[in-house]
């Protein structure tokens, strides 16, 4: 993010006029010329360069900072916000396109030689993009661990949960709220937003601050799921350990991630639930309580019944949202999956007993 700071009281001179106004004008009062003329410059070349290479993200973000340079009324504004909508559509499509032969190439990876394997080589070959997702998220993640942020405030949230359940539970549990929370990361990083490390706050879970703005509630609700749907991630992994070997401290983690993500849909103050609605018009948010309705009756999960008053709170009166399907979608798969994870008995690690 481009940062500009000035001392109250400074000024500047305009090039092209020589009028003299606040340096905290973004254009000349009198010539309208933009007083980041240069720096618009640089982050429209360096921009456009990034689009050349199909890099979206990165195009992004140079635009993103080039629209906070900008006064609303001027008429790049405008352009520029049309560039970032734009942008933000081909990011969503990168996401959800599967990587094809491209990729492959690039890699020098040669399938050829499973051919001959019959079944066994087309399902090494399906796995091979399996373990190189989850390579790229593993990495993805660890860098996050490199913030010195992140590492004291977790620390500190560790000693406090250590003393509560004990190491165990308590590394763990942090663990599923840092993948939670680079999930956001992610997200973000892929609409060009740059964001800070997490912060872990003991009790309160974590956050993070973003730098740059969202544009739009289809942005602000993917953003939003991001967070739970790297939290199912973290959480399905753990049951997977917990049925390979039956250690009952991986069941316990699982439950818990899948509860605490669930809680996070709740649609209220800064909650992802609350970001995700506001891009849901008023038919969608009543599925979505229906889907709620029909866990609940499956599961018994009573988290459910306050998210789905809340959310028929939320659904009252006017609404001005344009629908969005595929984000109904995901939300509705994140109720499903995450309640049903909730409920699941589990040998209680700290008790002996089924929580």
């Amino acid at each position: 993010m481009v940062r500009i700071s000035h001392q109250a009281g400074e000024s500047r001179t305009c090039p092209g006029c020589g009028e003299d106004y606040p340096q905290s004008m973004l254009a000349c009062p009198k010539c309208k010329r933009l007083t980041h003329r240069d720096e618009l410059q640089r982050l429209a070349a360096e921009a456009s360069e990034a689009e050349k290479a199909e890099r979206h993200g990165d195009a992004l973000r140079a635009w993103r900072q080039a629209l906070a340079l900008l006064p609303p009324g001027a008429a790049q504004y405008q352009k520029v916000s049309d560039k970032c909508a734009y942008l933000s559509g081909l990011a969503d499509v990168a996401e959800s396109s599967p990587k094809g032969s491209a990729a492959d190439a690039d890699s020098g990876f040669n399938k050829s030689w499973l051919a001959g394997l019959g079944g066994v080589g087309l399902l090494l070959w399906k796995f091979k993009f399996v373990f190189a997702f989850v390579a790229t998220k593993a990495k993805f993640l660890l860098a996050g661990l490199k913030q010195g942020g992140t590492i004291v405030s977790m620390a500190l949230a560790f000693g406090v949960y250590w003393t509560i359940w004990g190491w165990a539970f308590a590394g763990g549990i942090l663990l599923a709220i840092y993948v939670h929370e680079m999930g956001h990361v992610a997200a973000l990083r892929r609409y060009g937003v740059q964001a800070t490390a997490p912060m872990f706050i003991p009790g309160f879970g974590a956050f993070i601050r973003l730098k740059e703005r969202l544009t739009s509630p289809r942005e602000e609700a993917r953003v939003g799921l991001a967070g739970p749907e790297w939290g199912l991630g973290a959480t399905f992994f753990c049951y997977l350990v917990f049925q390979w070997t039956g250690e009952p401290i991986w069941g316990a983690i699982a439950k818990f991630s899948a509860w605490i993500n669930l809680f996070n849909l709740l649609p209220v103050w800064q909650l992802d639930g609350a970001h995700a609605l506001t891009a849901l018009d008023k038919t969608q948010r009543w599925i979505l309580i229906a889907v709620m309705a029909a866990m609940l009756f499956v599961t018994g999960e009573g988290l459910l019944i306050l998210i789905a008053l809340v959310a028929a709170m939320r659904s009252f009166g006017e609404v001005e949202a344009k629908p969005h399907w595929p984000i109904l979608a995901r939300f509705a798969v994140l109720v499903v999956f995450l309640s049903a994870f909730a409920v699941m008995d589990v040998p209680n690690p700290l008790e002996g007993g089924e929580t």
